[in-house]
C-alpha cells in the first residue's frame, strides 16, 4: 500500500487557523483565502451593511503604487500571490486608520454617545458655565446657553450651589442680574475696610440663635395641646376662607362636626385628626396677626405632625386621613418655614402614596363608592396635581407628572353641605361653588404644566419662539378664567371672595413670569426680546400689587383687619407667595435701574408706579424681619438696589459707585441687627459684652453658603432620636 505523502507544513512562527482550509497558516505570508476573509472583516466592520454583490473599494494610502479594489466574497476569486498581497495589506492598514482618525473627528462612536431625545438633536445649542464667587454667598456654577440665532447675551438654564442644582423657576435664576453689585463690592467684602462681612456673619449667628430657639426637640410626640377654644376658631377660620379654597383637602362639614366634639368634656379624638387639625392651626397661625407671634407654637405643631407621620406603622395609616395630613404637612412647612425649601421632594412621596392608594384612577372606575368618598377622592388628587407642580416651579426642579399617567376627573361643582344630600347633585359650571376655584385651576393645569416642564426639564429646549407660544396659551387659559369668574356675577348666587381673585390672579402672573425670567437680561439689551421685557414688568407689577398693596400694618388679631389676607401671607409667611414677590421687587428694580442706564429719563418720569418700587419693596421686607424672617441679605439687596439707583439718577461715576453700594449694605445690616437682637431675646446692656464680638469668623470658609435668604434649616434628626415616643 503506497503511503500517501504528508503536505508539508509551513513554520510555525506567526500562525493562525485557516479560516477556509482548517489549518495553520503564516500571518507573515498568508493565503489567498485567509486574505480575502481578512479583507471581507475589515470593510464588513466599516460598512456593516454592504451592498449584495458589488465590490467595495478603498483608496490607497498615499504613497501607494497601486490603487487597489476589494475583492469579491465569492470564492472563485483568483488567487493573490503573497507577496503582492503583503504590499496591499499594509497599503489598505494605512488607509483605514486614516479613515478613522478622519471619521473619529466629526462623530462620536455609538456607544459612548450620550443619549438625547431626537427631535432636539437637531438644533441644540452649546452649553457653558461661568462661575460666580462671592464671599456673601459662595460660589455659583452658571449653567448657560449660547444660542445660534445671534443672541448676544447668554440663557441661564440651571445654577449649581453646594450640592443642589435649581432650574429656571427658581428665582435664583435671576441671580446674574446682580452680578454687576457683586464685582462692584466684592473687594471691599475682601478688604478689612468694611464691617459688612463681619455683620452679615453676626447675623447669621443670630439667625441660628433663633431657629434653634424655635425648634422642639426631635422627635416630638403627639399631644392634644391646643390653644383655647376662641383662638383655635380664628386660626380654623383663617385657615378654611384662604388655603383651603384654594386647594380642596378636607370635607368641611365633616371637620367642623369633629372639630366641635374635641371641646366636649369626655371627648378622645383620634390621634389622627388631631394631626390634622394641629397643622390647620399651624397655616391659619400665619394669618393670626401682622407679626405671626404663634410661630414658635405653629413650628411644634409641624414638628408633632411630622413625628407621627414618619412613624414605622404607615400601613394601618394609609388612607385618606393620612394623604390630607401628607398635603397639610407640605403647606405648614412651607407657610411656617420649617425645611419648607424642600417640599418638592417630599411632594414626589406624596403622589406615590396616592397613586398607590388609586388616586390616579378615577372613581367612576371603582365599585359601591358613595358621591362623598368619589369626591374627595378627585378633591384630593387634583390638590396634589396642584401642589407638585407649585413646587416644582418653586424650587426649580422637573415635575414628575404627566396627564398621560392619570384619568381622574377634576372635582365636581359640589359645595361641601351638598354631599351629605341622599342624592347629590352637582351645580351648573356658572354657578359659584366652595370648589369652583379649584375646578377652575384645574382647567389652566396643562398650560401650567408645559410650562414647567418647559423650564425645568433636563432635554426642554427653550427656544423664544416656544417660549411665545406657551405665553399665548397661558394668556388664553387666564382669559377663559377671568370670563368664568365673571360668569358668577351674573348669578343671584355667591360670588368668589377677593382673597380667592387675588389668589388665582397671583398665581397665573407667577407663571408668566417664570416663563419669560430667562430672558429678561437679554431683553434689556436687544430689541428682539422687547416683548418679554413688557411681559415681565406687568406681571411683576400685578405680583407685587397683590403681595404688597396695603400698607396699613396692626397687630390686631381679630378678623377682619385692614391688611387683606393675601398680603399678609406673603409677609408673614414663606415659601411660594413670599417669595415671588420679593423676586418681583427685585425684577422691577432691575427695570428701574435699566431705564436710568438707558437715559430713559421719560420713560422713568411715565412710569411713577416704579419710582417708589424699591424703597417699599425694602420696607416691606423690613416688615417680614419683623414678623420672623431671619435672613438679612433680601433687605441688603433691595437697600444696594435703591442707592445704586439714586447715584444713577445723580450721574455718579463708576469709580465712586462702590462706596455707595457697601454704605447702603452697613446701613442695611445696622437696621436689621436689633431686629433679629430681639428676636433672639438678646438685649443688651450697658454693663454686657457682645457676645459676638471676640468671635473669629474668618475660622470657616464655607460659613456663608447658606445664601438663601428666603430657606430655613430642615428638621434636626439629633443623635439618640427614637421613634418608641411616637408610636401611639
Amino acid at each position: 500500500m503506497t503511503e500517501t505523502p504528508r503536505r508539508r507544513r509551513r513554520p510555525a512562527i506567526s500562525c493562525t487557523l485557516c479560516r477556509r482550509r482548517k489549518i495553520r497558516c503564516n500571518k507573515e505570508s498568508p493565503c489567498s483565502n485567509c486574505v480575502r476573509s481578512r479583507n471581507a472583516l475589515c470593510v464588513y466592520e466599516t460598512n456593516p451593511h454592504p451592498v449584495p454583490g458589488h465590490h467595495i473599494a478603498i483608496a490607497p494610502a498615499p504613497g501607494a503604487q497601486h490603487a487597489t479594489s476589494l475583492p469579491s466574497l465569492s470564492s472563485d476569486t483568483a488567487s493573490i500571490s503573497n507577496d503582492q498581497t503583503s504590499i496591499e495589506l499594509e497599503s489598505m492598514k494605512l488607509r483605514i486608520q486614516e479613515l478613522e482618525e478622519q471619521l473619529s473627528q466629526v462623530s462620536t462612536p455609538a456607544s459612548s454617545a450620550p443619549s438625547v431625545t431626537p427631535k432636539f438633536v437637531s438644533w441644540l445649542p452649546s452649553h457653558s458655565t461661568d462661575q460666580i464667587k462671592s464671599t456673601l454667598g459662595g460660589t455659583f456654577d452658571v449653567i448657560q446657553e449660547s444660542r445660534l440665532f445671534g443672541q448676544a447675551q447668554a440663557v441661564v438654564r440651571s445654577v449649581a450651589h453646594k450640592n443642589r442644582v435649581f432650574g429656571q423657576s427658581h428665582w435664583i435664576s435671576s441671580f446674574t442680574l446682580f452680578r454687576d453689585i457683586i464685582e462692584m463690592i466684592e473687594p471691599h467684602m475682601r478688604s478689612k475696610s468694611s464691617k459688612l462681612l463681619s455683620d452679615v456673619q453676626r447675623a447669621k449667628m443670630l439667625a441660628r440663635t433663633i431657629k434653634a430657639q424655635r425648634a422642639p426637640q426631635w422627635p416630638t410626640a403627639p399631644t392634644k395641646d391646643i390653644p383655647p377654644q376662641n383662638v383655635c376658631d380664628v386660626l380654623v377660620d383663617g385657615y378654611l376662607r384662604t388655603i383651603e379654597t384654594l386647594y380642596r383637602i378636607v370635607h368641611i362639614p365633616t371637620f367642623r362636626k369633629e372639630y366641635e366634639a374635641i371641646w366636649e368634656t369626655g371627648s378622645q379624638p383620634s390621634t389622627g385628626f388631631m394631626v390634622q387639625l394641629k397643622l390647620i392651626l399651624a397655616i391659619g397661625a400665619t394669618l393670626y396677626d401682622s407679626t405671626f407671634s404663634m410661630r414658635i407654637k405653629a413650628t411644634r405643631w409641624v414638628y408633632e405632625a411630622q413625628s407621627w407621620l414618619m412613624s414605622p406603622a404607615f400601613k394601618s395609616k394609609l388612607g385618606i386621613c393620612f394623604l390630607q395630613n401628607n398635603i397639610l404637612i407640605l403647606l405648614a412647612r412651607e407657610l411656617v418655614d420649617v425645611g419648607g425649601e424642600l417640599i418638592w421632594i417630599s411632594a414626589g412621596a406624596v403622589v406615590r402614596s396616592a397613586v398607590y392608594m388609586g388616586l390616579h384612577k378615577d372613581p367612576a372606575q371603582l365599585q359601591n363608592m358613595s358621591t362623598l368618598d368619589a369626591e374627595m377622592r378627585r378633591r384630593i388628587w387634583n390638590t396634589i396635581l396642584e401642589i407638585s407642580l407649585q413646587s416644582s416651579l418653586v424650587s426649580g426642579g422637573p415635575c414628575f407628572i404627566s396627564l398621560k399617567e392619570f384619568d381622574t376627573q377634576p372635582p365636581g361643582n359640589f359645595n361641601d353641605v351638598d354631599l351629605d344630600a341622599s342624592i347629590p347633585t352637582a351645580m351648573a359650571s356658572n354657578y359659584y361653588t366652595q370648589s369652583s376655584i379649584a375646578i377652575a385651576l384645574r382647567q389652566t393645569l396643562p398650560a401650567r404644566l408645559t410650562v414647567v416642564k418647559f423650564l425645568n426639564d433636563l432635554f426642554s429646549g427653550g427656544t423664544y419662539d416656544e417660549t411665545l407660544r406657551l405665553d399665548r396659551d397661558l394668556r388664553s387659559a387666564y382669559k377663559d378664567l377671568r370670563h368664568k369668574f365673571q360668569s358668577y356675577s351674573t348669578n343671584a348666587g355667591p360670588t368668589p371672595t377677593q382673597f380667592e381673585l387675588q389668589a388665582v390672579d397671583f398665581v397665573l402672573h407667577r407663571y408668566t413670569s417664570s416663563l419669560h425670567v430667562p430672558f429678561f437680561s437679554a431683553s434689556l439689551h436687544e430689541a428682539t426680546y422687547a416683548y418679554t421685557r413688557k411681559r415681565v414688568v406687568e406681571s411683576s407689577l400685578k405680583l407685587w400689587s397683590l403681595a404688597g398693596s396695603s400698607r396699613a400694618i396692626t397687630s390686631n388679631p381679630s378678623f377682619p383687619y385692614t391688611e387683606g389676607d393675601l398680603p399678609r401671607l406673603c409677609r408673614c409667611g414663606s415659601g411660594f407667595f413670599r417669595a415671588f414677590a420679593f423676586q418681583s421687587a427685585s425684577l422691577l428694580s432691575v427695570e428701574l435701574r435699566a431705564l436710568h442706564r438707558e437715559d430713559s429719563i421719560s420713560e422713568v418720569n411715565v412710569r411713577p408706579d416704579l419710582v417708589n418700587i424699591v424703597e417699599d419693596a425694602a420696607d416691606w421686607y423690613l416688615h417680614c424681619i419683623r414678623a420672623g424672617e431671619t435672613g438679612i441679605k433680601g433687605y441688603m439687596l433691595l437697600s444696594i438696589l435703591s442707592a445704586q439707583i439714586d447715584a444713577l439718577e445723580r450721574n455718579v461715576s463708576k469709580d465712586d459707585m462702590p462706596p455707595i453700594l457697601v454704605k447702603a449694605a452697613e446701613d442695611a445690616s445696622d437696621r436689621c441687627m436689633p431686629l433679629l437682637e430681639e428676636l433672639a431675646g438678646y438685649k443688651q446692656t450697658e454693663d454686657e459684652a457682645d457676645p459676638f464680638l471676640n468671635m473669629d469668623f474668618q475660622q470657616s470658609a464655607g460659613f456663608l453658603e447658606d445664601w438663601d435668604t428666603l430657606m430655613a434649616d430642615v428638621f434636626n434628626f439629633g443623635a439618640g432620636a427614637s421613634f418608641e415616643a411616637l408610636l401611639i
